[in-house]
């Protein structure tokens, strides 16, 4: 197996192994660890989970939506056959609706809950993510940072922005990247405060490893090292059956290797680069795989 895939299954295990079941406000208990981190030379391997099938595509729209179209409208996600985001989709109406657990008088309770964020954030998930990096240009400045200044130790993109958190949807989960360049290498270390290990962790990986691999590629770099930080690494108590499968074909099915990541090299502007449904200038070739694991979703 793929280098990931192990260190996925043993975060995974020891999940198993020593987490605490918790309430939260999703109203489905997980299981959860603290603390977990972990490190990638993306000089050797670019990590992609082959122990179940990866929606890679929709992984790295994602991901192009919030650094390069700098976006929070759902529909440029819906656009390109990317649903992730739609249960968190403020209506027409400028509302949201969800069951949830809430507190009330010292207990959480489940009720039904509905959030009036005002016409005008209709159809997006409100001032997160893509709407931070668009307000404060994040991305211009981390490259711009980059090319003029690679001794500089303030290179940091920070989605956590107190004054816009009331009005997000859900404020950002992977929230900040703090990046460096040594020998010639771009190195990029990421902090998530809330991990959902089964549906978020895979896409979160891939997606910043595609993201340290361009702007490394656009800067005349080489990609360096991912180092991952996770606050509260947790599996619902609705995925362990799915986590045990995957857990059981790490142990049993035959190796994979990880796939490669192709960009193409007559693209040099990060903004430049095809973010249709098509992804015409980013390709993951030789991808294998034991097949798909549905886990559903809380939110």
């Amino acid at each position: 197996m793929s280098k990931w895939d192990k260190e996925y299954i043993d975060l995974c295990k020891k999940i198993l192994d020593s987490g605490v079941e918790v309430e939260n406000r999703t109203g489905t208990n997980s299981v959860k660890i603290p603390y977990y981190s972990f490190s990638f030379d993306l000089g050797e391997e670019f990590p992609f989970l082959t122990t179940k099938k990866l929606a890679y595509k929709n992984a790295i729209t994602e991901m192009l939506w919030i650094y390069q179209a700098q976006s929070n409208d759902v529909r440029w996600l819906q656009e390109r056959n990317n649903h992730i985001w739609d249960e968190w989709e403020i209506n027409e109406n400028g509302k949201w609706n969800a069951l949830q657990l809430v507190l009330e008088n010292g207990k959480l309770v489940k009720k039904p809950i509905e959030k009036d964020f005002g016409k005008e954030y209709a159809h997006t998930i409100g001032t997160a993510y893509g709407y931070i990096v668009n307000r404060y240009k994040l991305t211009q400045k981390l490259i711009d940072t980059i090319k003029n200044n690679p001794n500089d130790r303030r290179m940091v993109m920070s989605l956590w922005q107190n004054e816009f958190l009331d009005t997000a949807v859900l404020p950002s989960c992977v929230w900040s990247s703090e990046w460096d360049v040594t020998n010639g290498k771009l190195n990029c270390l990421v902090h998530q405060r809330s991990c959902d290990v089964p549906l978020g962790l895979p896409f979160n990986v891939t997606q910043y490893a595609v993201l340290v691999n361009m702007l490394a590629h656009c800067t005349n770099l080489l990609p360096g090292t991912l180092n991952w930080s996770i606050k509260d690494a947790h599996i619902y108590v609705n995925q362990l059956e799915g986590i045990k499968e995957q857990i059981k074909r790490f142990d049993t099915l035959e190796d994979l290797e990880a796939p490669t990541l192709w960009l193409n090299p007559e693209v040099k502007d990060f903004f430049e680069f095809d973010n249709s449904s098509e992804l015409k200038d980013i390709k993951v070739l030789n991808y294998k795989h034991h097949g798909k694991i549905s886990f559903p979703i809380s939110k």
